[in-house]
């Protein structure tokens, strides 16, 4: 009986996969017939090979004007199965115009966009687009159509077919991790074949349903794929696809374009590490910088186990008022250093990625200013893009966003509207300009990275006006996860992290500043990431990036373990989040949680 058990639940998920598919496609929308003729305030981008004739061009102008859309992205009718089957794992048409957050993804062969869109984005209408570049446009887009751009089949409209060399460049353009998005396939597959020799009669019949899943992915919706009378030989034609995709060897202009990136990178980092690291840090101190107590405890020496770039940092506590720091301190040339290329750059993608997958907390956060105020205008302090704004409009629709940042990210997030008004610079330069503006400031992870968070609390005061609310949310450095998992405690955030503030500390600064806590979370800002996070800094320690520029350049063996490691340590992952979700809630009721936040209000008598 047990060795029915794998087959049957292969079943099981196949059949569950396929309707969920099936939900998807059949709910995309299909273009109308046209009812005007297209105007020039609509411009076309599409993959090479891709002819999009007249009428659909009409059709999808008509479309995006009845819709109020200002992209539409158009799905060949006869689009390829696995191609059908990869839209419908990434678009949701139930939710995906809606979610401001959501990554944009589509058919890969033509988007429609509104002119002043386009050029809002800074992108120009192009008709020879190579598969990796129109994926990597699509993307882009959506950030700067968060609500307004939606996914569509246009009936007239006829696929291209896709290469599979060039598999692994579409993967990377949707920022998958190769080896892994072509391990998870070979898993399966591998599943089936033990289930066959487990029992061979329910295994073959695995293999029957396998094979049909296609067809009952497809059933009912408007897709008709050139391939689907083929569709039940996927048996052999999907390892074939597999191996032709690993043994691909094209790049897009993109992947060209950040190997350049890269060298460059390596000859800067290689001048900057030529005099060595003492430069980046300053003379260690022997008191608290809160509270200026001298009984300090070392809490951890630990490296940099995110981009792995050289030198060793420490952590201590002070035993009087429980400050963590770090001792020796970054200098403004370490600052610099570090900071490189982790927002900016080569870390970009990467980072804007993390921020977009933060919905739980940004949740939490909106929530409980609306138990408080509705506030007419807001500043978001190191917004970054604007992550959180785009999304607490869903929940304030009549609050004015604006966002502060160091980084040129603040101009992009202006230019993609998640904030009104971007300000570029340090908070406490601003903060005379800016005294009594925002009924709301916010500052989300953004303390612990300041050199003086005092000074960032003394600006925030004024900048908030009489009645308005302050938002602070920060590592608890209180949890017993830190002392737990010392220097792969995510929080620790090391180089990065300057200051860690415990929760009395920070009530107690602004009170002195005239600013009255009216609630402070700690379980309910808990983020349920530390074990599974611990995992992957382990992982990443063990075997870093070796084409990083800032270390030697590495062999393919490197490349080749770095691969095969994090293809081993995808069970570990799922352990150690499934370990995150189940003791999450313990965790935060017992000691507060990795995080807390608190709302703070200004008297309205103040002045």
């Amino acid at each position: 009986m047990l060795t029915v058990l794998p087959a049957v639940a292969i079943m099981v998920v196949l059949v569950l996969g396929a309707l969920r598919a099936r939900g998807r496609l059949a709910a995309l929308p299909v273009l109308p017939p046209p009812t005007e003729a297209e105007r020039d305030d609509f411009q076309l981008f599409t993959v090479a090979g891709a002819v999009v004739d007249g009428p659909t061009r009409q059709a999808a102008h008509t479309y995006a004007r009845n819709q109020g859309l200002e992209v539409v992205d158009l799905v060949p009718v006869d689009l390829p199965v696995t191609e059908s089957r990869n839209l419908a794992r990434a678009v949701d048409p139930g939710s995906y115009r809606t979610d401001r957050l959501a990554t944009g993804r589509g058919a890969g062969h033509a988007l429609l966009v509104a002119t002043g869109l386009a050029e809002r984005a800074g992108v120009t209408a192009s008709t020879n687009l190579d598969p990796a570049a129109i994926i990597r446009l699509t993307a882009r887009l959506k950030k700067y159509a968060s609500t307004s751009m939606e996914v569509a089949v246009a009936p007239g409209l006829r696929a291209v077919a896709a290469d599979p060399a060039t598999g692994k460049a579409r993967l990377r353009a949707a920022g998958a991790i190769v080896a892994m998005s072509l391990t998870g396939s070979v898993i399966g597959y591998a599943l089936l074949a033990a289930a066959v020799a487990l029992n061979p009669p329910w295994g073959l019949a695995a293999l029957v349903v396998y094979s049909l899943q296609p067809y009952l992915m497809l059933a009912g919706t408007p897709l008709r794929p050139a391939d689907r009378n083929r569709a039940w030989l996927r048996l052999i034609t999907e390892p074939w696809r597999w191996l032709r995709t690993v043994r691909g060897t094209w790049r897009s202009g993109h992947d060209r374009a950040r190997q350049a990136l890269h060298e460059q990178a390596r000859l800067e980092y290689a001048d900057e590490l030529s005099s060595g690291t003492e430069r980046f840090f300053e003379p260690p101190r022997d008191d608290c910088p809160w509270c200026e107590g001298r009984q300090l405890t070392v809490r951890v020496h630990t490296r940099d186990r995110v981009q792995g770039k050289p030198g060793r940092f420490t952590l201590v506590e002070c035993d009087g008022c429980g400050h963590v720091f770090q001792n020796p301190r970054l200098s403004l040339d370490g600052l610099a250093f570090y900071y490189r290329d982790v927002y900016d750059r080569l870390g970009e993608d990467s980072t804007e990625h993390a921020f977009g997958l933060s919905v739980a907390s940004y949740v939490g956060r909106a929530d409980l200013v609306s138990r408080h105020t509705a506030p007419a205008n807001w500043l978001d302090v190191g917004t970054g893009h604007g992550h959180f704004c785009t999304y607490a409009r869903q929940v304030f629709p009549d609050t004015v966003f604006d966002g502060l940042d160091i980084s040129d990210s603040i101009d992009d997030a202006q230019r993609r509207g998640w904030v009104t008004t971007g300000y570029r610079g340090l908070f406490p330069d601003f903060a005379e300009k800016l005294a009594d503006s925002y009924d709301v400031v916010s500052m989300h992870h953004y303390l612990e990275h300041t050199r003086d968070p005092r000074a960032e609390l003394d600006a925030a005061a004024k900048v908030v006006k009489p009645g308005g609310y302050l938002l602070v949310e920060v590592p608890n450095p209180a949890t017993r996860l830190a002392r737990l998992l010392r220097g792969y405690w995510v929080p620790y955030f090391q180089p990065e992290h300057l200051n860690l503030v415990p929760v009395r500390n920070l009530t107690a600064a602004l009170h002195q500043r005239g600013l009255q806590p009216v609630a402070v979370e700690l379980g309910r800002a808990h983020q349920p990431c530390d074990f599974a996070g611990a995992a992957l800094l382990w992982v990443n320690s063990l075997f870093p990036d070796p084409d990083r520029p800032w270390a030697p350049r590495g062999s393919r063996g490197a490349r080749l373990a770095r691969q095969t490691a994090f293809v081993a340590a995808v069970p570990l992952l799922v352990a150690g989040n499934i370990l995150d979700q189940l003791l999450g809630a313990v965790i935060a009721r017992t000691d507060g949680g990795n995080c807390y936040r608190i709302l703070a209000q200004r008297p309205e008598s103040s002045s």
